[in-house]
């Protein structure tokens, strides 16, 4: 009977230990995403590759509270948590959105320990977007 041929994989066997504790990040960039209902903040490093996120909704918030101020505070405070323990310490931030959680966001932000080389906004304005819908005769 003949030996079944083992497969060496790279994937399987050269990693030993978890790659999210490995990378060590000295600075990165947060984006913060704030809709009227809901707040997403995704931190990456300057290569745009993702690091951490976190959401209102992954943070157990449900329904309207989702694009309250406070629940974009915890999401702040949550998404920045595991990247403080990797070794950030520079950041820039990047808003985007209308939303109530704007604010409260950046506040959790500025206390997380992390410095802040700038503060942008991000948020798409038209230069007179689309086209208008015709007139309603009644």
């Amino acid at each position: 009977m003949a030996k079944p041929i083992s497969r060496i994989s790279s994937r399987r066997n050269g990693r030993i230990s978890s790659r999210k504790n490995a990378r060590r990040i000295p600075k990165g960039v947060i984006h913060v995403q704030a809709s009227f209902n809901n707040t997403i903040v995704t931190v990456t490093d300057v290569g745009g590759q993702v690091v951490s996120w976190a959401s209102a909704g992954t943070c157990g918030f449900k329904g309207p509270r989702k694009g309250t101020p406070f629940a974009a505070q915890t999401v702040a405070i949550n998404a920045i948590r595991t990247v403080v323990y990797q070794g950030m310490q520079r950041a820039e931030v990047r808003i985007k959105g209308p939303g109530l959680g704007r604010d409260a966001a950046l506040r959790a932000i500025r206390r997380s320990g992390i410095l802040l080389s700038f503060i942008r906004d991000v948020t798409p304005l038209p230069h007179n977007g689309c086209r208008p819908p015709k007139t309603r005769h009644v």
